[in-house]
Order: structure tokens, then sequence, then C-alpha cells
């Protein structure tokens, strides 16, 4: 199974960000792990402090993958475009927060993602894409 992992903006911050909300690993060193751990899958890992070129990568992933996990970060509260993206797909989507963006400023409980993917996991730290991959890998 092919799996693509896209993440927002300031996910490339991660282990040097605000630590105490987002630990102290980079994402490049947990996707080490991903792909170690998950050996029957195939995965890329993309991401983008620009809106236009998650879009682009939602459109190229969506339909040469067979999922994506997205992170879409703080656009998941202003774009339009990422959800209509996620909707235009054929791969199934999971929105991944590391956060638990529910319990955090009120501007982030809206979302233009998730009703557009299949699920969403918030909150449990970098775990999430461990699930997520998880729930991938049992329903395709």
């Amino acid at each position: 199974m092919k799996i693509a992992i896209i993440n927002g903006p300031n996910l490339n911050l991660l282990g040097k960000r605000e630590t105490d909300i987002y630990g102290t690993e980079s994402f490049d060193q947990f996707f080490e792990k991903l792909k170690t751990k998950f050996t029957e899958a195939e995965l890329v890992y993309f991401q983008s402090n620009i809106e236009g070129e998650l879009v682009n990568a939602i459109q190229e992933y969506g339909f040469s993958m067979d999922g994506i996990i997205l992170n879409p970060a703080a656009y998941t509260h202003t774009s339009v475009a990422i959800g209509d993206a996620v909707a235009a797909v054929k791969a199934s989507v999971v929105e991944v927060h590391i956060s638990n963006v529910h319990a955090r400023e009120d501007f982030r409980k809206f979302s233009h993602v998730s009703g557009k993917c299949a699920g969403s996991i918030f909150g449990l730290g970098l775990k999430g894409y461990e699930l997520a991959i998880t729930w991938l890998l049992t329903n395709h």
C-alpha cells in the first residue's frame, strides 16, 4: 500500500518549536521510524509552508497513492482550497493534528478539512500518524 504523509506550515520546525506541545523530535527523525515500523507500506513524505503547494501535493498523491495522512496545520482553519482538494481526490484521507485543536483557541475549532476526510485524529502527538497508517492498512 502506498501512503503519502503531507504536513502543512511550521511542521518543518518540529523538535524546535513549542516543544512543550510538539515534542523534541523532528518529523524527519520520526518519519524514519515510521518507515522501519511499517515495512508493508510504501511511505512518502511532503511538507510545505505554502498553501498552493499543499493543494498540488494532495492532488498529485490523491490519484497516485492509496491513502494520504494530512496535517494541514493552521490551514485547517482557513483554507477552503485544501478542503476542496481533499474532496476531489480518490485516495482515503486521514486528518492528523499533533495537538488537540479543540482544547486550544476558539478559531482552531473550525475546520475546512475534517468533514471531507475519512477520519480525524487530534491531540495524540506523533502517535496519531501511526494510528492513521494502521487504519489505512487495515481498511483498504
